[in-house]
Parts: C-alpha cells; sequence; structure tokens
C-alpha cells in the first residue's frame, strides 16, 4: 500500500501529539507499506528515526489556500496513493485521487462555537463537516462519546464510526521527578511552594475562568482552617496577553499574588509540573477525549475532572467527577482531595493504572488494519467495474 498521512498539524497542542505518535508507531509496527508525511519537514525530527518506507513531502500550504487545492492533489496522484489518513477536522479533502479516512477528535466548534461568528458561516461549516464525513471511508472517533456525537449531529451510520482511543506521548512516561528537576522549576520558574495545576489550551470550554474562581474560595476555606497558607495556582498553557478576561478575573477574584500564568512550556518540563502538583484540575466543559488528565495520572498526580462528555469514559474511577458550571463544588472538590489522604492513595494507584490502559501501540494496529480494508474494499470494487465492463 500507499498511504499519506497530512502532517501539517503537528505543531498543535492535541492533534500535533495524534500525529506524531501515530507516525511514531506506524514507524516501529510497519516497514513493509510505503508512508508520505505531507507537511514540514523540521516539526517530523522531533518523531525520531523512521524507517527508510516513510517519506516526506515538505508541504506548507493551508487548507484555505486556493494553490492547495491542486498541489495537495498533485502529490497524492505522483505519489499514486491508495489512501490518504486525514488527522483532523480542519481540513476539507473533496476530489483527491484517492480513498480517505479521517479522525474526528472533538465536534467542539459546532458545540461551542466561535465567539461573533455569523449564522451563516456556521452553517457553511457544518455542511463541509457533514460532506466530508459522508465521503470519507472510515471515521476514526477518538472515544465512544465523539462517535455518538457524530451519529447524533451528523446522521452519520454508526457502522462506519470507528472507535480508537488516544494515548498519552510516550515523554510523560519517563518516571517520577528527580531533586535535579524540583530545582530546575524552582530556579527557572521559581516554584518552590505547593500548588495546584491546569494544562491546556485557554479557550472558554476549557472552563478556566471557573478554575480561578474555585481556587479563590478554596484559599478562603483553607485559611479558616489553617491549611496551606502558601497554596499557589498554576495554569499552563497559551499566552495569557490574549486573555484579558482570565486576568480580571483574578483581580476580581483578590487572588492575584496566587495565580501564576506560564504560557507554553515544553513536554520535558510539562512532565516536572505534573509530578510535582498537589492536584491536577480539569473541568472541561467538552472534550472529544482529554489528553491532560491521563498524562498527570501518569505521574501518580490525583485528578479533579468534569463528569461531562468524554471524560468519564477516559478517566474511569480514577478521578473526583464534578459538576464543571458549578464553582462550589470544583470547589469543595479540590479541598477533599488536597487533604483526604486515604483519597489521595487510591487516586494516585487508580491513576497509574488508568493511563496504562491506554497505549499507542494497539490503537495504530487497528488504524493500520482499516488502511488495509479500505484499500482491499478499493481493490475489490475495481475488480467488479471490471467484470461489469467485460462479460
Amino acid at each position: 500500500m500507499r498511504i499519506a498521512i497530512d502532517t501539517r498539524r503537528i505543531r498543535d497542542f492535541g492533534v500535533g501529539t495524534y500525529i506524531r505518535n501515530v507516525v511514531r508507531t506506524l514507524g516501529r509496527l510497519d516497514q513493509h507499506n510505503d508512508y508520505l508525511l505531507i507537511g514540514p519537514a523540521e516539526p517530523l525530527r522531533e518523531i525520531g528515526d523512521l524507517p527508510p518506507n516513510f517519506l516526506n513531502a515538505p508541504y506548507s500550504l493551508p487548507d484555505t489556500s486556493a494553490r492547495n487545492y491542486f498541489e495537495f492533489q498533485g502529490l497524492l496522484r505522483k505519489f499514486r496513493c491508495d489512501v490518504l489518513h486525514v488527522p483532523h477536522l480542519f481540513s476539507s479533502p473533496q476530489y483527491i485521487p484517492c480513498r480517505y479516512v479521517v479522525t474526528v477528535h472533538d465536534l467542539l466548534d459546532h458545540f461551542y462555537p466561535p465567539p461573533g461568528e455569523s449564522a451563516t458561516r456556521r452553517s457553511l461549516r457544518f455542511y463541509f463537516t457533514r460532506r466530508v464525513l459522508r465521503r470519507a471511508e472510515r471515521i476514526f472517533a477518538v472515544s465512544n462519546s465523539t462517535r455518538n456525537d457524530i451519529g447524533r449531529l451528523f446522521q452519520i451510520p454508526l457502522g462506519n464510526v470507528e472507535v480508537i482511543y488516544n494515548a498519552i506521548d510516550e515523554g510523560f512516561r519517563c518516571g517520577h521527578a528527580t531533586d535535579a528537576d524540583r530545582e530546575l522549576i524552582a530556579g527557572r520558574y521559581q516554584v518552590n511552594y505547593p500548588f495546584l495545576l491546569y494544562a491546556g489550551n485557554i479557550r472558554p470550554h476549557k472552563n478556566v475562568i471557573r478554575i480561578i474562581e474555585a481556587f479563590s474560595a478554596l484559599r478562603t476555606e483553607l485559611q479558616k482552617e489553617g491549611r496551606f497558607p502558601d497554596l499557589k495556582l498554576i495554569i499552563i498553557g497559551d499566552e495569557v496577553s490574549q486573555h484579558p478576561d482570565l486576568r480580571r478575573t483574578v483581580v476580581r477574584s483578590g487572588v492575584s499574588n496566587c495565580v501564576r500564568f506560564l504560557g507554553f512550556v515544553p513536554i520535558d518540563v510539562l512532565r516536572i509540573f505534573y509530578d510535582t502538583a498537589k492536584v491536577f484540575v480539569f473541568p472541561s466543559l467538552y472534550e472529544g477525549f482529554g489528553l491532560p488528565p491521563l498524562e498527570a495520572m501518569a505521574h501518580g498526580t490525583p485528578v479533579v475532572t468534569s463528569n461531562t462528555s468524554s471524560l468519564p469514559e477516559v478517566v474511569g474511577n480514577a478521578a473526583v467527577l464534578v459538576n464543571p458550571e458549578n464553582v462550589f463544588d470544583i470547589m469543595r472538590a479540590l479541598h477533599r482531595v488536597l487533604l483526604d489522604q486515604p483519597l489521595r492513595e487510591r487516586l494516585k494507584r487508580a491513576g497509574y493504572e488508568q493511563s496504562l490502559a491506554f497505549a499507542w501501540e494497539p490503537s495504530v494496529a487497528r488504524i493500520l488494519r482499516v488502511y488495509e480494508e479500505v484499500v482491499e474494499a478499493s481493490g475489490a470494487a475495481a475488480n467488479r467495474q471490471l467484470v461489469r465492463g467485460h462479460p
């Protein structure tokens, strides 16, 4: 088989983790079929050495470019691809010269449209997304929750939607933080106090405003009890300068000296923050899968997360679930997990086990089998055409 994978979004937050690990694992599992990685060359070096059956076609034209329509098709024809894997829903493949499969990580923009978006633009996005999904040979959903959303929202037959779970990046399976690691974040980030942690994008559905409000209420409760006087909240993700509403919430909640926004940090540093946090808090309003709670669990950090969308499916019984729209429910859960040592120990053990339940090798092995099924079906269809044309 000749398989093309669109790797242009390899630098993105969640989709990039997916692309890196799918390609890396395919490199370990398959030295037989040929792969064309269509995207920038530089980020591929982060994956490590790939076998010689993997070829990069350096390519950076965005999906919205008029040239992209012709040049992307040209690459697929030149390589004579049998199947294209589109690992996200940002692209709208159409009239391409081979069959394609698509991964759906979430349907966020359909449930939580960008602020100020017109009804016309929303309708167009719905139309093009439905067309992409209906024309795909197979759809990979990263959770049962996402699979059900696809069927319900776009009336896609669920038989064409296969659940293939995500897993955490192998960089988060490097063991616990060492003394040198702790010295690194103390020196580089001046973090030498107990803290709660949030890591992820900062978009409205991530519910960061309520995290800050819950933290403020928690500090008030802890002050009454004389506990954790130096507790801080650390938020890792986008630059806070793009989100002035968060700064206003910090000031309004009276925790200006206790909340820190660190922006982006690399995986090798993020794993130290996961490992040293007292609690990881992730009360997102909607997730197609939700990797950060699993990343924290891999380090034995207790997790407080939402009882909505895919998150209960992903964390199982290894986290404390809350109503993400109730600030005091979040605060009470944080208070309990922070102070209840038997609960912390149980969550630590259960979290380790839960993080190991999701692994890239079985997921990517199933993806590879679907590639084969699509190509086999294509060959069978071509043979039927020949038979009909030559009775």
